[in-house]
């Protein structure tokens, strides 16, 4: 039985790059949909990297792109904005032009980095609730009055999002990944990348947040696979009483710490199915049940296919 039912069509995402973009900021807005389109065996996501007039760009750290097409050739769900560094340059006329035609052809346009200085200065953030890179927050305010500037880290204003760097990137294209196809697939995404597995315990500001105590809680899940903590446990260690992280579970999961866990142990279950030669019981034990026929039951339960059909089906496939 899956736990989260979402849309199977393929969303499509421009990238418009400019030259010294952010490799980084890149592959933080990339590389999550790549997973998120490995991990569920679908193509939830295609994208286009795009440039103002279609030629080539160069990142910031001289890492040449060949776009696929000029931003005014390309139409779809998210225009991703991504000029980064000597941003200011390209506040063009042609560049205002280009993204006020292109807020026709897209249903939401992103500025990751400084691409909300482009955005703001083509008039396109007026009266919408955006953010920055934050060495530039004050004068991004101060510059444009009629947004309303935040410091947070992104902001879903449909149909216009903001982000503050490559890091925020990443955090923004997870959220999305979310919001269209469930909160596990985007934990597993996350979980892919190390994603708040360390910087949760000595960050004070995130260990305060409640998505900062939620990632934590799922940080020492994953740590603790094959030999599962007692859920009274694991909330003492991350400074919750267990009726606090129940309700935050309930609240960004639909159910609660121990169906978390579950979840999260059936999917590296899957994985390690998928990945490794590893029989189906020495899978059981390194996910935390007692025997291969316990796994089995719950892994059919949740994924509608036994281990074993799923190799097999997987060997046909490719």
């Amino acid at each position: 039985m899956q736990i989260w039912k979402s849309s199977d069509a393929t969303r499509t995402v421009g990238i418009l790059l400019f030259d010294a973009f952010s490799n980084l900021c890149l592959a933080n807005a990339v590389e999550p949909l790549r997973a998120a389109n490995t991990l569920s065996g679908k193509p939830l996501y295609r994208w286009s990297f795009l440039s103002l007039d279609g030629d080539g760009v160069v990142s910031s750290s001289g890492l040449p792109v060949q776009p696929h097409a000029a931003l005014g050739h390309e139409r779809g769900d998210y225009l991703f904005v991504m000029p980064s560094y000597r941003f200011k340059t390209h506040a063009t006329s042609a560049c205002h032009l280009g993204l006020r035609a292109a807020r026709s052809r897209y249903r939401t346009l992103v500025g990751m980095d400084m691409g909300s200085w482009l955005l703001a200065s083509s008039g396109l953030l007026d009266g919408h609730t955006a953010t920055i890179h934050w060495d530039e927050l004050v004068h991004f305010a101060e510059t444009f009055p009629a947004v309303h500037v935040t410091e947070d880290r992104f902001v879903l204003d449909s149909p216009i999002m903001s982000c503050g760097g490559a890091t925020t990137t990443f955090e923004l294209v997870l959220k999305l990944i979310e919001q269209h196809h469930g909160p596990m697939l985007a934990l597993e995404v996350s979980a892919l990348f190390m994603f708040g597995e360390k910087a949760s315990w000595f960050d004070p500001q995130m260990k305060a947040t409640r998505a900062g105590k939620l990632r934590m809680a799922a940080a020492l899940m994953r740590r603790n696979i094959e030999v599962p903590v007692a859920i009274p446990d694991l909330a003492q260690r991350i400074g919750l009483p267990e009726k606090s992280l129940s309700k935050l579970c309930n609240e960004a999961y639909g159910f609660g710490p121990a169906r978390l866990y579950q979840a999260i142990r059936l999917r590296e279950a899957r994985r390690l199915c998928l990945n490794t030669g590893f029989s189906v019981e020495e899978i059981s034990a390194r996910c935390g049940y007692l025997n291969a026929s316990a796994l089995t039951r719950a892994f059919k339960k949740e994924f509608g296919i036994a281990p074993r059909e799923l190799r097999i089906t997987e060997r046909e496939v490719k």
